[in-house]
């Protein structure tokens, strides 16, 4: 109870209204539920609704509501999915207009852009009913009458008092009360020390610590984890990001899955993002500096060099790319970009491809694979928009040229480097001994097709010192998430290294036979 008292203190001090059940549930003084298996308070959400939507007529309304709170599909996580996407998208609706005419519009759920606008409630102690189960979340969060989360604490210094017993008991709600979990975003488990945030698909390996709430302070291993997550992912405004931009719906061998970014997606994405807007335009606003490193907020407006970022190997970086590109596109000032995305490999292209096109609802738009340089020069002949796949080699020369021809002068181009370290990347000319003819880095030939493109580049391995070009190439470091912190995070396994020698023993008499095939 202690554990859950200051829960709702933080909450309530980050904007929240909070409440308890015995107030607000079916036979409490200020009943905002009819009965007990009512997931959604449905005053709030009219309320909200008739609020966000004040030009809809109230039949269209209430349609858009009921549509809403009704199931359509038997699995949950296929609803989550349906509810997801009308959460952040709006709900389609149908009415007669004052002359008579049959009318389409959207109907919004949630205002994105002004996040106190919404209704933001926490209760404690839910008390839900489904069938002959009867369960009570310690907290649960509502947005617009919507629930949105579900927090399950352990006291600590309790027998089974761990974040796994708390994630198995969000996994028995999850079977037993599964109506409360339809418009569900993320789910918290703690035990008061330990706090991990995951998905609703999320097993507990995916259930992940939230170390920062700015992106900037990274909180120690060992210290107490729940305030911290709770500030960092509760923020009103970083719970609407989370829900809008940092959430993917995917096939896995396994089935659909619900992915949601890790803070060191979450942040390096939105760094990234104020990095490329520095790049693409003079005058546009803009942290590895606690490594040493330079760093791309030093690097003047306009400059078109994004920066890297650099985050170890299996640490999620094909998710974090796709994050960026899909907050990218949705940047007003980026007025409905062109996003080139290089890899050196036709294999590493389709990997990267079959990522995007997973999370095509981030970016509005399907990702399209350039087949050859006359595709690519075809794809990149637009007015704005697209995601387009190609392999560098796709930007060579014709063989006697050492020029390539213009593709596209706007400025709204990014290009996204994956491996971003390799060598090939480069201005500078060299000659080739055999035939001494001039040959120029691949780098060359992207600034000749988009001269005014802004270029990022992602990394799973440090840049070394010596190398010059891809700081040429794409600028400084934008942010930095190595092994140490991504083991520590449990995002990627440790590697261990253990030196022997190997003991090889050989019989005298065979040295001579062995010598003699060696010669």
């Amino acid at each position: 109870a202690e554990l859950e008292s200051a829960l709702l203190a933080q909450l309530a001090s980050m904007g929240y209204a909070t409440a308890s059940d015995e107030l607000i549930g079916p036979d409490g003084a200020n009943p905002e539920r009819a009965a007990y298996d009512e997931m959604v308070l449905a005053g709030r959400l009219a309320a909200s609704v008739a609020r966000l939507n004040p030009t809809l007529p109230a039949e269209a309304r209430a349609d858009a509501v009921r549509r809403l709170t009704q199931s359509e599909l038997p699995n949950l996580l296929e609803e989550n999915r349906r509810i997801h996407r009308v959460l952040v998208e709006g709900a389609d609706v149908e009415y007669y207009a004052e002359d008579g005419v049959l009318t389409a519009g959207k109907l919004r759920l949630i205002d994105f852009e002004m996040p106190a606008n919404n209704d933001w409630l926490a209760v404690q102690q839910l008390v839900v009913v489904a069938g002959h189960a009867r369960r009570r979340p310690d907290v649960v969060v509502f947005v617009n009458g919507l629930p949105l989360a579900v927090i399950e604490l352990k006291a600590p210094g309790g027998e089974n008092a761990t974040v796994e017993s708390a994630f198995n008991q969000l996994q028995t709600y999850k079977q037993q009360i599964p109506a409360l979990f339809r418009s569900n975003a993320l789910l918290v488990s703690s035990d008061g020390l330990q706090a991990r945030v995951g998905s609703l698909s999320a097993d507990l390996e995916r259930f992940m610590p939230w170390r920062t709430v700015d992106g900037r302070r990274i909180e120690p291993k060992g210290t107490p984890e729940l305030a911290t997550l709770i500030e960092g992912v509760f923020a009103p405004e970083r719970l609407l990001d989370l829900l809008r931009h940092f959430t993917v719906f995917g096939e896995r061998p396994e089935g659909l899955v619900k992915i949601i970014a890790g803070y060191h997606q979450f942040h390096a994405v939105k760094k990234a993002v104020a990095s490329t807007l520095r790049a693409s335009f003079a005058g546009a606003a803009e942290e590895p500096a606690v490594y040493g490193l330079p760093d791309a907020a030093d690097q003047p407006p306009g400059d078109h060099k994004a920066g890297v970022i650099w985050h170890t190997q299996g640490s999620g970086k094909s998710l974090l790319m796709a994050f960026y590109a899909g907050l990218l596109v949705a940047a007003p000032a980026m007025a409905n970009p062109t996003l080139v995305v290089l890899t050196d490999r036709n294999d590493l292209d389709d990997q990267l491809f079959a990522t995007f096109a997973m999370c095509r609802d981030l970016f509005r738009q399907t990702p399209v694979q350039a087949q050859d340089r006359e595709h690519l020069r075809a794809l990149l002949n637009r007015a704005s928009g697209g995601v387009i796949f190609t392999t560098l080699q796709k930007f060579s020369p014709a063989t006697d040229d050492t020029t390539f021809p213009m593709l596209t002068d706007r400025a709204n181009v990014v290009v996204i480097a994956d491996e971003a370290h390799r060598s090939q990347y480069g201005f500078k000319a060299r000659v080739t001994a055999k035939t001494g003819e001039i040959a120029y880095g691949f780098a060359k030939y992207l600034r000749d097709a988009l001269p005014n493109a802004s270029f990022i580049g992602f990394t799973g391995t440090p840049i070394e010192a010596a190398d010059v070009n891809t700081p040429a190439v794409f600028g400084h470091y934008i942010d930095v998430y190595d092994i140490s912190r991504a083991v520590e995070d449990g995002a990627t396994v440790p590697i261990y290294y253990e030196s022997r020698l190997a003991r090889i023993e050989l019989d005298e008499d065979e040295r001579p036979t062995i010598d003699e095939e060696v010669e």
